[in-house]
């Protein structure tokens, strides 16, 4: 097959394909047009976040068999279409669904002991003990909405901590273990410490966590975002901080994100994002939960091995 490669990826990806008889075009630079004027004389595709892969755009692909993200969500692929059509939309979330895990935990004990305030307090000469003291994850109920791979790698690194791990899947059913417990959403709203979002975007899923949605908790709660910045209302957000409805957030994805998440739109950060980049309550990273050195071979790799074994 011929296959153009749109986004940077690890040399594995495109070296497997090689090795496999395949033809492989690294054209990273292409312009949005250039790709579109192109991508007619090419059976497969793999990109990453650069562009949306509209009807348009696949209707100008007469060849097109299959489009390969390098990475988990597909909401910039318009899926529904591209099956229409025939083709083959493939992702590859079991490749950083470890360091997402990761990433998630890591923001959590780094809100619950203070360690960036901290951090930045000694580095200053400030040696504040009692300011920083922290709380503790043993015993808390983490509630986790959406049970995929990231979802399920998150619950997966919390059995250690002896906490509870509530888990609502809408789709999934019959995953519950000896210390996953599979619950309502209203069992959710009724016990949860913290909660963890696992879920891709969608019009379902936009949004999802509002102002009316946070105010269903019984107690007061933490909110981690690993998934997808416009899943999280940031207004509502700020809202419930202030109020002290939400007593902190990891946020390592925001609303306010470019279609690639290369950048932050510049022209969309209102006084919301403004209140969370001076608060000790949240903690940010620019969408990088599954950024890791291992999980850009493993993603690779793993991308590599669904494109050779399509049936196509």
């Amino acid at each position: 097959m011929k296959i153009l490669f749109i986004d940077s990826n690890h040399n594995l990806l495109h070296e497997t394909l090689q090795k496999e008889g395949h033809q492989c075009d690294l054209n990273y630079g292409w312009t949005h047009q250039q790709i579109i004027d192109n991508l007619y004389a090419y059976d497969g595709v793999v990109i990453r976040s650069k562009i949306k892969i509209t009807k348009d755009i696949i209707d100008k692909a007469p060849k097109l068999k299959f489009i390969a993200r390098a990475g988990a969500g597909m909401e910039n692929i318009d899926v529904a279409y591209a099956e229409s059509k025939g083709i083959k939309c493939l992702c590859a979330p079991e490749g950083n669904r470890d360091a997402v895990g990761e990433h998630a935990i890591g923001m959590l004990l780094s809100l619950f002991n203070n360690l960036c305030k901290a951090d930045n307090e000694v580095r200053e000469g400030k040696w504040i003990r009692e300011g920083n003291r922290g709380i503790e994850l043993m015993g808390k109920t983490v509630g986790i909405i959406g049970y995929g791979n990231m979802g399920s790698a998150f619950a997966d690194r919390l059995k250690g901590f002896g906490v509870n791990i509530l888990v609502y899947d809408k789709y999934k059913k019959n995953f519950g273990s000896e210390q996953i417990k599979e619950v309502s959403l209203e069992q959710l709203f009724a016990e949860t410490d913290v909660l963890s979002l696992h879920t891709p975007l969608t019009d379902e899923t936009h949004y999802l966590i509002n102002d009316a949605f946070i105010n269903k908790f019984s107690k007061n709660i933490y909110i981690i975002n690993t998934a997808r910045g416009k899943s999280l209302n940031t207004a509502d957000l700020v809202k419930n901080i202030k109020s002290e409805k939400v007593s902190g957030a990891c946020l390592d994805v925001l609303e306010y994100e470019m279609v690639s998440f290369e950048n932050l739109d510049s022209t969309a950060l209102p006084e919301a994002f403004q209140y969370l980049t001076k608060s000790n309550k949240v903690i940010l990273s620019p969408h990088i939960a599954g950024w890791t050195i291992e999980s850009n071979e493993k993603i690779a790799k793993i991308l590599a091995e669904k494109i050779l074994n399509l049936n196509l």
